[in-house]
């Protein structure tokens, strides 16, 4: 046994880059290169199967890998050192789609990046830009898109498949004569994230403006993380309580009655803000405790109204042929109210989930596309 590791009831302790680090035996067995078959990719082990639990009786490095000899088990196990750096240092095994996100304010609007369809459907470097940039900013924006269902499909389907939602899988914004929501009227729409009353909201929006020319309706966004984190800082208490409690949410009409709860600001295991779900027009009858309420409708009002601050909201109109893309558990969006009668609006949307997006990415990363290094694309 190499003199940097030692062995424990439970696992082993292994000197990596002068630094130890324990690693569970369990742990160890499943991350053995022999558990995983090399055509299907799935788990081929299973410890259950096992009389006892795994039990190291001696390891050593061999080349670029620790090897391990189990008691009850003929074969000797091979584990990555690559691997076992990386979750050391990280707590997880590298994920080329675990990026950092970029918190953002009202002047992103000139930063946004663009991409246009034909790049999308064509070019991989392109593509890893703005799948990068999804899961980095929450937000981008696709150009010269063509008119038509068949457009807005081929466009998601770069990236995944479209997911229907409460009104199938595809969704109309025009001035409707009996509206079912309020986006499909021409009033100012309030800041939200869409359908908090499914179960699983949905996860990416896709928003293809095939005609504006009517006076006024702005659209509005802002990263919710921003607000999120600007409320952690001014009102911690206020934040605690939006990211431990759920609330009721719904989405009804003659034909459907969804309900679902969520919480306000979603985290993640280490306590970063990963999301928001917001949406005053879709929230149902309160069934919190009372006596809870006493402080949670304050947090919950606060949040609301710095949702409607300027150094938070960014603005621009949206232009026939673009086609704007977020993230529907992180970006907040709205509308101002507009004329109807000065010109026709139209935008046609449909939803992807945010797995197929992580996916698309990691595919692109392994073929050497990260998205970072891309030529000359249009970024204004």
């Amino acid at each position: 046994m190499d003199s940097d590791i030692s062995l424990g009831s439970n696992g082993l302790t292994l000197t990596l880059d002068g630094q130890e680090a324990y690693f569970n035996a369990c742990w160890l067995r499943d991350a053995c290169t022999s558990c995983i078959d090399r055509q299907t990719r799935e788990r081929i082990f299973d410890a259950s199967s096992l009389p006892d639990l795994p039990h190291v009786t001696r390891a050593w490095i061999e080349g670029d890998s620790l090897r391990i000899a189990w008691r009850d088990e003929a074969a000797v196990g091979t584990v990555p050192l690559d691997l076992l750096r990386h979750v050391a240092a990280h707590g997880r095994p590298h994920d080329p789609a675990h990026l950092p996100r970029t918190i953002w304010m009202a002047d992103f609007e000139p930063r946004i990046t663009r991409v246009s369809q034909h790049d999308m459907l064509h070019d991989e470097v392109a593509r890893a830009q703005f799948c990068r940039a999804m899961i980095t900013d929450g937000i981008a924006i696709v150009t010269d898109m063509e008119p038509g269902k068949p457009s807005l499909t081929a466009l998601v389907e770069t990236m995944g498949h479209i997911t229907p939602s409460a009104e199938g899988f595809f969704f109309e914004v025009r001035v409707e004569i009996a509206p079912t929501n309020l986006a499909f009227t021409a009033g100012a729409l309030e800041m939200h994230t869409d359908l908090p009353g499914e179960e699983a909201a949905p996860g990416l929006q896709f928003l293809h403006c095939l005609e504006n020319t009517v006076e006024g309706g702005l659209s509005l966004f802002l990263d919710g993380a921003a607000v999120a984190e600007a409320l952690r800082a001014e009102d911690p208490e206020a934040f605690d309580l939006l990211a431990t409690h759920s609330i009721p949410f719904f989405y009804r009409h003659d034909r459907l009655d969804y309900r679902a709860h969520q919480r306000v600001i979603e985290l993640d295991q280490q306590g970063r803000v990963t999301g928001v779900t917001i949406s005053q027009h879709l929230l149902d009858t309160m069934d919190l405790p009372q006596h809870l309420l006493d402080s949670y409708y304050p947090a919950f009002i606060k949040f609301i109204r710095m949702m409607q601050e300027d150094r938070f909201v960014m603005r621009f109109r949206s232009q026939a042929g673009n086609c704007v893309v977020f993230d529907n558990h992180r970006i907040v969006h709205g509308r101002e109210g507009y004329i109807a009668e000065s010109g026709r609006r139209h935008l046609r949307g449909c939803y992807m989930d945010r797995g197929a997006l992580r996916s698309t990415y990691r595919v692109l990363a392994k073929r050497g596309f990260d998205g970072i290094a891309a030529p000359a694309l249009e970024t204004a």
